[in-house]
């Protein structure tokens, strides 16, 4: 009887024996004769034809597939191609590697082998220079003392992505220009610093136009960002537009600046749960003009904090105006107005139409305009709705059409014909069930993967690696992230989602490896089981006609469990049951031709009484928790369990 250690003892062997030099087939069968025996696993999946690696990490997935489920049925490809690439010999190497805990020490090869989520160290500092550069399609670099005292000139960065650091940039420059276009945008896990940039700089401009538009998870800092400026001008056109998470922080921005002016225009639209904070912004300046246009409108949980704001400045000017502008039409979020404009020296402060949500989040307004000298006049007109005003400064502040929970004024949506809750919702993100019927036209959404491409581990390897919130400093120490990093944020935010509590009548597990994944399903649903996910994205954003559908499991409410991905740098995906739904397969057609173009799957949730008021769900098709059921796409990449017919 072999021992407990035999079968890694075998896999060493085979894997020393089948990296050796060529030899003869008789020689390997008789090799897999003698070993085989003993190697606990169906001889049918070890001895397979010789141009093959029965040693890979998806070879075992495949082996292990064959063990776990109980039918015969085609293995899903979209499943198998996300096992980890890893040749046997890269497997045995990095698995020596994570026994020792030094995973770390070969970061950069590991993530390329295993195709991984990581961002490199960071690069040797670029230092001055004295002449026009263009920059295009640059990644991973470190701008330090970069532009320090020029004169005069541009500096033009196009396409520039990923992980960069602004390190005292233009620093003491005389009327020199700095233009990000086409900064960072289409990509995922962005990480951008500028730190003293513009730095007693006396003129010139900083332009961000269409800056991380369309990007998951983007992190920017800008932090002492044109301190001691003068009549500097910053311009923020089209940043982060379309963004999904992540956090834009302003910390000490324009300090002590004298007649800096810093436009915010489309800057967050229609971007998903983010984050901006503003601290210590234009603190001690002199005749700050700031403007915020068109910021955070038609946003999903958009969240603002502004601590410290103009705090100290003489004579700011700062403006929230034009119709459609602050966070207009956005859905629930919050702002937090802290300290703002705190110990200033006249000037104003105008809210034209501020934070007309349709799905109220909090507004707070603590020590606002507290203790100025010749105080701030800060104007209100068309303010959003149950807002909250706490140490208030009420002398030189105006209320016009202010409305709350209590007013009859007529709010902008109501003029401009629009329902409550009416946050826009994309078309066909969520319907009801009563649309999978053959013949119906109906709007499909966009269900492109939006996350970065990158592969599970191998179970044997991704066992030892830490994942917890009490190990969150080894993650970080494994990955090279900093505390502060998009990376260390990404980790935070999956270990919230996968070591939450479920929600009632929700069974869950987050699951790093396929081998994970089955047994999380089969431990459901039983082994019996199959797996499903739409074919591909044709008919995202345009009309499509349901074809020939068909309800698993004969249409009746079964169970079924869901995976959907989680940003991290390996694959995990978050995997869970909930009670009550029907899952269906159509075909899906082109409603002008009426050709097949894809095959979808939909799940329809008929229990939708634990869900939040302010779901997406209920914006776009009304009602509320518990009152409807709600059905939506599998997208791409997520997928669904069931048993099989």
């Amino acid at each position: 009887m072999p021992s407990a250690a035999a079968p890694r003892i075998f896999f060493l062997l085979l894997l020393t024996f089948y990296s050796a030099p060529p030899l003869n087939s008789n020689l390997k069968l008789s090799f897999f004769n003698v070993f085989v025996p003993h190697f606990q696993a169906p001889v049918s999946a070890v001895v397979i034809a010789a141009a093959e690696n029965p040693f890979t990490p998806k070879a075992y997935v495949i082996r292990y597939w064959e063990k776990q489920i109980s039918n015969d049925l085609p293995k899903p490809s979209f499943l198998l191609n996300k096992a980890s690439p890893l040749t046997a010999v890269d497997y045995a190497a990095f698995s020596k590697l994570a026994d020792k805990n030094t995973l770390s020490t070969q970061l950069p090869e590991f993530c390329a082998k295993a195709d991984l989520l990581c961002f490199p160290d960071l690069a040797p500092s670029l230092e001055k220079h004295s002449r026009d550069v263009d920059f295009a399609n640059y990644l991973f670099d470190n701008f330090t003392n970069y532009g320090t005292n020029r004169r005069g000139g541009v500096d033009s960065f196009t396409q520039y992505v990923v992980e960069d650091t602004f390190r005292r940039y233009s620093r003491g420059s005389t009327d020199h220009n700095d233009k990000f276009t086409v900064y960072a945008n289409d990509s995922s896990v962005i990480d951008d610093r500028f730190n003293t940039y513009g730095a007693a700089a006396t003129g010139g401009r900083g332009d961000f136009n269409n800056y991380n538009t369309q990007v998951n998870v983007p992190g920017a800092r800008f932090t002492s960002y044109s301190d001691g400026g003068n009549a500097r001008k910053q311009s923020f056109i089209q940043y982060a537009n379309q963004a999904n998470a992540g956090e834009q922080s302003f910390t000490s921005y324009g300090k002590k600046g004298n007649d800096s002016g810093n436009g915010f225009k489309s800057y967050g639209d229609e971007a998903n749960a983010m984050v901006s904070t503003f601290k210590n912004y234009g603190e001690s300046g002199n005749s700050p003009k700031d403007t915020f246009t068109s910021y955070g409108n038609e946003s999903n949980i958009p969240r603002n904090t502004f601590s410290n704001y103009g705090a100290k400045s003489l004579a700011p000017n700062d403006t929230f105006t034009t119709f459609d502008n602050y966070r207009f039409d956005a859905n629930v979020g919050s702002d937090n107005f802290q300290s703002y404009a705190e110990k200033s020296n006249a000037g104003k402060v105008d809210f034209l139409n501020y934070d007309q949500t349709t799905n109220e989040g909090p507004s707070t307004f603590a020590g606002y305009g507290r203790n100025a000298a010749n105080p701030v006049t800060i104007g209100f007109k068309i303010y959003g709705n149950d807002t909250s005003f706490r140490d208030y400064e009420k002398k030189g502040v105006s209320f016009s059409s202010y409305t709350n929970a209590s007013s009859s004024a007529v709010s902008p949506l109501a003029a401009r014909g629009k329902k409550a809750n009416s946050w826009p919702v994309e078309p066909g993100k969520f319907f009801r069930e009563q649309m999978l019927k053959s013949g119906t036209i109906m709007p499909m959404p966009d269900i492109h993967d939006k996350m970065p491409k990158r592969s599970f581990l191998p179970r044997m390897i991704v066992s030892k690696l830490p994942f917890s919130t009490s190990k969150l400093a080894e993650m970080k120490r494994l990955f090279h992230a900093r505390d502060d990093s998009s990376v260390a944020n990404m980790m935070v935010e999956s270990l919230k989602d996968c070591e939450r509590e479920p929600s009632p009548g929700e069974v869950k597990r987050c699951v790093s490896s396929i081998e994970d994944m089955i047994d999380f399903s089969t431990s459901v649903l039983g082994r019996n089981v199959v797996v499903r996910s739409t074919e591909s994205i044709q008919g995202s954003k345009g009309d499509i006609m349901i074809g020939q559908l068909k309800g698993i499991n004969g249409g009746k409410v079964t169970k079924s469990v869901s995976c959907h991905q989680t940003l991290y740098p390996y694959m995990i995906y978050y995997c869970h049951s909930v009670p009550k739904v029907r899952v269906y397969e159509a075909d899906i057609l082109d409603p002008k031709s009426q050709a097949k173009i894809n095959h979808g799957v939909a799940i329809c949730h008929l229990d939708t009484s634990s869900w939040s008021p302010d779901h997406g769900a209920f914006a776009a098709l009304g009602p509320g928790p518990g009152k409807i059921e709600v059905c939506h796409w599998i997208f791409q990449n997520d997928m669904t369990w069931t048993t099989a017919d």
